[in-house]
């Protein structure tokens, strides 16, 4: 195995892996390896021009070992950027260090690392490429698993675990799970999965292990700081800070799966008006499909005047317009043949704004305390703008006393979020779909 110096970065190639470490931000390195000849261009969550931190990298080249002692070999050649240190054996099994004692080693079990006093016949690597028809690779990283750890962050789960010490995770955006590939240790170290694709992590006793379905590299990025303010420090000046959202935004949000009408939403803001209730924002749907963008003339008669009113009430108005098109709407035709409809799927880590919701959670009391959980986890993960649907989004009967009740709890936690808002599908509907408008108005029209 040979190291070299390329710039700051330490590099080595091994059979058919490359590898690399380069200094990226404060007290942190980023760790790319590829089994292709070349890395490729992308730097996904890392796409921030990395802060000048005059670092502190030291590059030692060092081939000897000593079997006597089995950590001595892990110091053929290390790379340190501030308090962050990463030591390389002679099989290029990596061990980091924050202040000089150990946070993380790779697992690795094989006959290539001979001062390794575990099983070496296992065979498993710390590093793992599958071969994938058509170019690239299933990839897997272990690393060992340390007794007391705790680990947090991740994104929006819909679980009850704040430790996730021992947890299956399944990196993939579903409605009520916001997968960001972000943890924060309880050993001083933020870590982040720089790969946007579908996987899974498994922080198990045993070991930990990343997984990529397909991906050309593996890419990933450590930071190291006294504690999870100053770590989210770091990693939000890589990937991206979120900015102020606007003060009047802040207050409550009066929201709901569909408002079917114009009036049925003028109707919501003026008793809100009569009660006394300051309504900061009213939040609503409108479409006919999916995908058609534009408000139904027979029932939206007259948009621009609903929003005058709403405004000089002081409420502002959130059209709710998903980013998807039905293929039975008037222009999934011409987005199709125009090659404008997106075909595949990726987050995009906090910079960007977002403001998340933790999705169609239903409405009882493990959903509530799923959602502190979730939220916990969505601040840990760098996402500060988060909601849920207060009492939850799906109610057979909002007159129902347990409900009332579930709704009274839910506020006393929403009003600690960073957005107080209304929203769910309350049943019993008291105003009949549009379908069933629709058809009725059709069949008295046919009687004629």
């Amino acid at each position: 195995m040979k190291f070299r110096k390329e710039n700051h970065s330490l590099m080595w190639k091994h059979q058919y892996e490359t590898v690399c470490i380069t200094p990226w931000g404060q007290n942190a390195l980023r760790i790319r390896a590829t089994k292709f000849p070349n890395f490729t261009r992308q730097d996904w969550a890392l796409e921030e021009p990395v802060p000048d931190t005059s670092p502190d990298v030291s590059i030692e080249l060092n081939c000897g070992e000593n079997t006597q002692n089995p950590d001595a070999s892990i110091v053929n050649a290390p790379i340190t950027n501030g308090r962050l240190c990463i030591k390389v054996d002679a099989a290029g099994i990596m061990t980091f260090y924050r202040d000089g004692q150990r946070i993380l080693k790779e697992y690795h079990r094989d006959y290539d690392q001979p001062s390794c006093r575990q099983s070496r016949c296992l065979r498993i690597r710390g590093r793992a490429y599958k071969a994938i028809i058509g170019g690239d690779y299933e990839m897997k990283l272990r690393f060992e698993s340390t007794d007391g750890e705790k680990i947090y962050g991740m994104g929006q789960y819909q679980q009850s675990y704040l430790d996730l010490k021992g947890c299956t995770l399944e990196l993939a955006q579903r409605n009520s799970q916001t997968s960001i590939p972000f943890a924060v240790s309880s050993l001083g170290y933020g870590f982040l999965w720089n790969h946007p694709g579908v996987g899974n992590v498994v922080f198990g006793r045993n070991y930990t292990e990343w997984e990529a379905k397909a991906a050309k590299q593996l890419d990933y990025w450590i930071t190291v700081d006294d504690n999870p303010a100053k770590i989210l420090q770091n990693y939000t000046e890589v990937t991206g800070r979120t900015p102020m959202i606007d003060k009047a935004l802040l207050g409550l949000w009066q929201c709901k799966l569909r408002y079917r009408t114009q009036e049925e939403v003028l109707g919501v803001a003026r008793k809100y008006k009569e009660l006394g209730i300051a309504l900061d924002v009213i939040d609503f749907s409108h479409w006919t499909r999916q995908g058609d963008w534009k408000f139904d003339a027979e029932y939206w008669p007259d948009p621009k005047a609903m929003c005058d009113e709403l405004h000089a009430m002081g409420t502002k108005v959130v059209v709710s317009v998903w980013p998807t098109v039905d293929k039975k709407s008037e222009n999934f035709a011409e987005l199709f043949d125009r090659g404008l409809l997106i075909q595949t799927e990726h987050g995009s880590s906090q910079k960007y704004a977002s403001l998340l919701w933790s999705g169609d959670i239903p409405s009882t009391f493990e959903s509530l305390r799923d959602q502190m959980i979730a939220g916990l986890h969505m601040g840990l993960a760098g996402i500060p703008w988060w909601t849920t649907d207060i009492g939850g989004f799906m109610t057979d009967d909002a007159a129902d006393p347990d409900f009332r009740e579930l709704l009274l709890r839910w506020f006393e936690f929403a009003v600690f979020t960073p957005i107080l808002r209304m929203h769910g599908d309350r049943g019993p509907h008291d105003i009949p779909t549009i379908s069933f408008m629709r058809a009725d108005r059709l069949c008295s029209v046919l009687r004629r």
